[in-house]
């Protein structure tokens, strides 16, 4: 890598990629033209996204037509998150070659199918935190818990979201895979969703029903590929301590041990702001010199040069 270049990790956030199929084209053509001048200053960079409403829709999808249609078998969970890769994947690739031809970059962009390895026994199974799929009125959302038997959770003031477990991320499968394509010059898109999450066992390794949070996933892999930068986009310009109480302020730079007393007094929503920055805080705190950024897609090049959103380092 050129001096005075990065290798940098964006993390996408599922929200920000929109809840359409047409929404996402639009979203992700928007997303790849920052990216893409990213690569064109000469910086090395990798890219997770998250999967939150895309994986949801699937699995409502697929278990409707499995009730209600007599041709369609019933289709796993894991499964709805492997096919989640594949599609945001897809849009991400083409918006990103796209943006290479434009500016005279030869430029591959691969997607990988990864598999993220987590604990069987992890204490999130038993409490299911993270939001998948459409936001629901209260009324709503009881009704669906009554007939399915989901779990619901309020989402940060927006509605209320059926949440799964997020075990922590113990090791990306495809690991070794990615470092060799990174090597070659690719573009990777990498840890989809988190990562299709699997466990170990008598057999090999099996998926397993739950989604693993994005941002620590990549918070993951950008510390495995001894990346510079981690920039989280999502759909908030930064992070906020007092959130929608007196109080309310906007958080411009913190250091580890303030994120650490801010994560302590509990000043940020499990289903949204709080992984975020817990991964960020994984980042930060493996080597001296590393950034992360948490802010608004829109923001993404500010971002970079630590212009815009919430800076931790």
């Amino acid at each position: 890598m050129k001096k005075g270049k990065k290798r940098i990790v964006v993390a996408l956030g599922g929200n920000a990629l929109g809840n359409t199929p047409q929404e996402q084209i639009s979203q992700v053509r928007f997303a790849a033209e920052i990216i893409a001048d990213l690569v064109a200053e000469g910086h090395e960079i990798v890219i997770g996204h998250g999967n939150g409403p895309q994986v949801g829709i699937i699995n409502a999808a697929m278990n409707y037509a499995a009730v209600n249609g007599p041709c369609t078998p019933y289709m796993p969970f894991p499964e709805c998150g492997a096919m989640s890769q594949g599609f945001i994947g897809y849009h991400l690739q083409q918006a990103l070659q796209q943006s290479f031809l434009k500016r005279g970059l030869e430029k591959n962009v691969v997607s990988v199918v990864t598999q993220v390895l987590v604990d069987g026994t992890d204490h999130a199974f038993g409490l299911p935190t993270k939001p998948i799929g459409s936001f629901y009125t209260k009324e709503e959302a009881q009704e669906i818990q009554k007939g399915k038997g989901y779990t619901f959770m309020e989402d940060a003031g927006r509605g209320y979201r059926r949440v799964v477990p997020s075990p922590l991320p113990k090791r990306i499968i495809e690991l070794s895979a990615i470092r060799k394509m990174i090597q070659s010059g690719l573009i990777v898109i990498a840890v989809g969703g988190g990562g299709i999450p699997v466990v170990e066992t008598e057999n090999g390794l099996r998926g397993i029903d739950a989604v693993i949070d994005k941002d620590k996933s990549s918070s993951r892999l950008a510390q495995e590929l001894k990346a510079d930068m981690l920039i989280i986009l999502t759909a908030v310009d930064q992070v906020y301590i007092n959130f929608n109480k007196p109080g309310q302020k906007a958080l411009e730079e913190i250091s580890i041990a303030e994120a650490k007393k801010y994560i302590a007094e509990g000043q940020f929503a499990e289903t949204s702001i709080l992984p975020k920055v817990v991964a960020a805080v994984s980042f930060v705190s493996g080597k001296p010199g590393r950034v992360t950024v948490i802010a608004d897609l829109d923001d993404a090049k500010a971002a970079l040069e630590e212009k815009a959103g919430t800076i931790i380092k």
